[in-house]
């Protein structure tokens, strides 16, 4: 059976534009070869040098700025698998984000808003993950993974189907005896 006898729903004519690697935009695709040039240590540097170059603009223009998410002094609290807990509202959070929404280098997404104020169960605790980008094991501490709830993907990375789990910071979350309602 020939490739254009397959539906135009099937995933095989489009293998050849998924070796090519998706259309990104100049700007994405600029910010991702200095990373990969970089390396996850020196832009992390970077990335902290840059948040205090927009703290002294910021102080300068009479705003408030923003600490680096490493020195960000927020309650930790130790949960395991079954706990309950109420997610933060979302202007507590805020507090503890730095300029790029991140907190000891765990992102707050944009999906992630609509939990705010919600009682979840933690699933189970995160000691270590795959990072895909750097291709290594990461060890962690303080992020747990909340029972059914899940990545339904981003628009800024568009379309993704592998339903991932959402990674919480305990900073972000309140333990509570049980569900109130």
């Amino acid at each position: 059976m020939k490739i254009h006898e397959y539906q135009d729903d099937c995933q095989i004519p489009c293998l050849r534009n998924l070796a090519e690697g998706p259309q990104e935009s100049t700007n994405r695709s600029f910010k991702l070869s200095i990373r990969r040039f970089l390396g996850p240590r020196r832009m992390r540097l970077v990335e902290r040098y840059i948040n205090n170059i927009i703290n002294w603009y910021a102080r300068l223009r009479g705003k408030s700025n923003k600490q680096p998410s490493s020195s960000t002094n927020a309650s930790v609290i130790s949960l395991k698998a079954g706990d309950w807990v109420r997610i933060r509202s979302l202007g507590e959070i805020e507090i503890t984000l730095d300029h790029f929404r991140r907190f000891k280098g765990c992102s707050f997404a944009p999906e992630m808003v609509k939990y705010c104020d919600t009682e979840q169960q933690v699933l189970k605790p995160v000691e270590r993950f795959v990072d895909e980008r750097d291709l290594r094991i990461l060890r962690t501490k303080g992020i747990v993974i909340l029972d059914g709830l899940t990545c339904q993907g981003m628009g800024s990375f568009g379309r993704c189907d592998r339903n991932c789990s959402l990674f919480w910071r305990e900073e972000w979350l309140e333990k509570i005896d049980g569900p109130t309602s």
